[in-house]
């Protein structure tokens, strides 16, 4: 009996904060996280996501030589209506047990929102052209079946109380 080799194919999507792992799904509980590392000065976990039987994920999709067809990204963290925090966000790749981490990006967060921390719609840009383009990530490992999307972040700009973060954050899914 001979079985065929599946052939994997992509498209491009992206995850939010509600696409987390139990306990890192709502604003809330990922603002808690970014709080409760403002005064390390460390890299603290704040959203992680298992991937599913059956598919790979990389971080960012798209091309970088076809500049309207690639990913955007956008992350806030605020006590809203007081000021923003800011720091550095790492996108990671790690295997199921956390043994192999590989970081396949990292970004200063002023770069990664509007000014206007009025409301959480202030904060988010709507314009690609004020949004970093975050092509697919080739050259990295890829996250396969229950291997974990992560995202960790390093406050540097304290705000009063960080009650609210929501990031888009685009990936590439094979199945």
């Amino acid at each position: 009996m001979t079985t065929q080799q599946r052939q994997l194919v992509g498209f491009p999507s992206s995850y939010t904060v509600a696409d987390g792992d139990s306990g890192y799904t709502t604003s809330a509980l990922v603002a808690a996280l970014v709080e409760a590392g403002s005064s390390g000065g460390l890299y603290n976990l704040i959203w992680e996501k298992t991937i599913s039987a059956q598919q790979v994920v990389r971080w960012g999709s798209g091309n970088a030589n076809q500049q309207r067809n690639q990913g955007f990204l956008y992350f806030f963290a605020a006590d809203l209506t007081t000021g923003i925090e800011d720091g550095m966000l790492r996108l990671q790749v790690s295997n199921a047990t956390g043994t192999r981490v590989t970081t396949i990006g990292e970004f200063n967060t002023t770069q990664l929102h509007t000014t206007t921390s009025t409301t959480a719609a202030t904060l988010t840009p709507t314009d690609i052209s004020n949004m970093r383009p975050l092509p697919e990530a080739v050259n990295f490992p890829a996250a396969g079946e229950d291997s974990l999307l992560q995202l960790v972040f390093k406050s540097q700009t304290v705000t009063t109380t960080v009650d609210a973060c929501n990031f888009s954050i685009p990936v590439t899914i094979y199945q």
